[in-house]
């Protein structure tokens, strides 16, 4: 069965050192810190790689999350992974739920979720399912 999520997000994202092969300055590494409102009530925390092109509007990142919460009332967590493409100003971005990654009443959790950012504040769409029981 297929339900929707939706509402605000508070992003913290901070700079981590990378390991010495990498040390690279058009390669980075950071923290992420998210708390959810609205649909999903979680805490998420993870990390993420970065890399940035010889252009201005082109470069990548990919991140993996483990959210922590309520989604629509069911207790449990579940991770997330990220991959973004900035191509010469053309944002592409999935943001996918890592299969059997769901814990408690989140077990068996499936989906995606889409972002925006307007103005500075990001809000989340996020499309998934659940087994039925």
């Amino acid at each position: 069965m297929s339900a929707r999520a939706n509402g605000a997000f508070d992003v913290k994202i901070s700079p981590l050192t990378l390991s010495e092969q990498s040390a690279d300055p058009k390669l980075g590494r950071m923290a992420i810190e998210k708390q959810y409102h609205g649909d999903l009530e979680a805490a998420a925390k993870g990390e993420m790689l970065t890399a940035q092109s010889e252009l201005k509007d082109s470069g990548v990142y990919v991140a993996v999350e483990r959210v922590t919460g309520t989604l629509n009332g069911k207790r449990g967590s579940f991770a997330m992974y990220h991959s973004g493409v900035m191509n010469r100003g053309k944002p592409e971005l999935t943001i996918t739920v890592v299969p059997d990654s769901g814990t408690e009443e989140l077990q068996g959790l499936t989906g995606t979720m889409n972002i925006k950012i307007d103005n500075g504040k990001h809000s989340y769409d996020f499309e998934y399912s659940l087994p039925q029981k």
